[in-house]
């Protein structure tokens, strides 16, 4: 009954005109960046940050309007996957397998709709799963202490590249980056400037939302001035929408399979480093070893669009339950997230249902609201929204760079952050040339600070004696699953992700 009202309470909040406003707007605006292929939910979120910002929103508004850019782009991302057969982001390839040949069957229109119903169905489980789940773990959190909690976070960082990961080796050298950008500026335990080479401006450390919007927006700005690539929007202009509801024989048929993969991604999305990409992956490999029994699967079946799309929404839901109850990002949009909440001072973790359960459940509530918004928009604004995907990148990128500028300005108004954020985003692009993940960077630059201060307060309190990090059950408990999520992609990742490309490309799925 206190978690009912508690829900009650966030929906006072999340009710104002105000708020739905930014919903609405962040749900548009999410959708429209799903769906441009290559931008995905955390650069769609990391674009949005100086907006937030600069409008001057509080903490609830400002999480409302990024969660729900969250949530749109995961929508969004089934729509060029099924009209173009281009992932608008990971999570979204799966859906091509049977979006795509529906599309040239004739049955674009149901294709979407029932991808955003399913989108709906994933979303609405994992929001409740949120509410359900995350107030459970912040009692077990409750119980860290330093050393747990330094265990914890190497557990974030030893997992982030996740099953679909192909090279963890990458993945560590970006999490090493991270952590020593972390080290920048004066030691809060000792006064020394660490890194700073004599400028002042680096005495509070690098601002991570610069090196955020540096990394990722600034950076497709970059590799868009590299290839120069316009875009397919020759083959959108194509391809007939058709009718634009699924019968009532569909849906009922896509309902078990909803709701299956609907479990399963939240229980992927929980998982710190999984993300949807995984919960999208298993939720349509086991519907298909579960239900295909005629072998319909990649050739056009409706249960082959439902099971990813609620799969990887649920993940995206699920994602948020670390974040919120114990301060680790379960994805990267969610490290992105984090960023924003630390930007408001307000430190995610078990004391936050407690210090600020306005913003929890004004955002449990907003995601509510949202994933409704999103349904009733969806399917028929799906007209305008596969039109977006006509907009050519020369004209989309010159706005995304003045977006980072501007709003980056507005925020601190220096002009050396604006170096440092083109720093970022050149970097950025040097390492997505390399295939270096950016996620890491990000997380070691966010929780280096913590990981070091919880590191040092656990070796002060037991006199120096660095075994006390593997003290308690807790510790290694949490040791022993960070050992395995590193090891693990090692043995079966490379296998995940080979299988994930080779549904994508097998014949009759891709037909160009």
């Amino acid at each position: 009954m206190e978690t009912l009202a508690s829900l009650g309470d966030g929906f006072a909040i999340a009710l104002t005109w105000q708020n739905l406003g930014l919903a609405l707007l962040g749900c548009f605006l999410g959708t429209i960046m799903g769906a441009l292929p290559g931008l995905g939910p955390s650069n769609g979120v990391a674009i949005l940050i100086p907006l937030a910002f600069t409008l001057g929103l509080g903490a609830t508004p400002s999480l409302i309007l990024l969660t729900s850019v969250y949530y749109g782009a995961m929508y969004g991302g089934r729509i060029s996957s099924i009209l173009l057969n281009i992932p608008g982001d990971e999570p979204a390839m799966m859906t091509c397998l049977d979006g795509y040949p529906m599309a040239r069957k004739g049955l674009a229109g149901e294709a979407l709709s029932l991808s955003g119903i399913a989108s709906f169905v994933g979303a609405f489980f994992a929001t409740w799963g949120l509410i359900l789940l995350a107030p459970q773990l912040v009692k077990i959190a409750l119980l860290f202490g330093p050393a747990e909690y330094f265990a914890l976070f190497a557990l974030a960082f030893m997992t982030l590249g996740g099953v679909s990961s192909t090279n963890q080796a990458k993945s560590a050298f970006a999490a090493a980056l991270g952590l020593g950008l972390a080290t920048i500026g004066v030691d809060t335990q000792t006064g020394v400037p660490r890194f700073t080479f004599g400028e002042v401006h680096l005495y509070d450390g690098l601002d991570f939302l610069v090196a955020i919007v540096g990394l990722f927006a600034l950076s497709e700005v970059f590799i868009f001035l590299e290839t120069r690539h316009g875009g397919a929007e020759a083959d959108g202009k194509k391809m007939e929408i058709g009718r634009l509801y699924p019968p009532m024989s569909m849906v009922k048929q896509c309902t078990p399979t909803m709701l299956r993969t609907s479990v399963l991604g939240f229980l992927a999305g929980v998982l710190p480093g999984a993300g949807a990409s995984l919960g999208s992956f298993i939720s349509y490999s086991m519907e298909k070893r579960l239900v295909d029994k005629e072998g319909t699967f990649g050739k056009g079946d409706p249960r082959g669009v439902a099971a990813p799309e609620a799969g990887n929404n649920a993940a995206a839901g699920g994602a948020l339950v670390p974040m919120l109850a114990l301060g680790v990002p379960g994805s990267g949009t969610t490290a992105v997230l984090l960023a924003v909440l630390l930007a408001l001072n307000i430190t995610p973790g078990p004391l936050l249902f407690t210090q600020n359960p306005d913003v929890v459940w004004g955002l449990i509530a907003a995601l509510f609201i949202a994933n409704f918004m999103l349904l009733a928009m969806n399917i028929p604004m799906v007209g305008i929204f596969t039109r977006v995907l006509m907009i050519p990148s020369r004209v989309l990128m010159p706005i995304v760079a003045m977006v980072s500028f501007v709003g980056i300005y507005g925020i601190s108004g220096s002009s050396f952050d604006l170096l440092v954020m083109i720093g970022f985003g050149v970097m950025g692009w040097l390492l997505r040339k390399f295939d270096v993940p950016l996620v890491p960077i990000i997380l070691g630059t966010l929780l280096g600070n913590s990981m070091e201060n919880n590191l040092r307060r656990a070796i002060t309190i037991d006199n120096g004696n660095w075994l006390t990090l593997f003290d308690s059950p807790l510790a290694l408990t949490l040791w022993a699953i960070a050992i395995i999520g590193f090891i693990l992609p090692l043995v079966v990742g490379r296998k995940v992700k080979a299988s994930m490309h080779e549904k994508r490309d097998q014949p009759g799925s891709t037909a160009d």
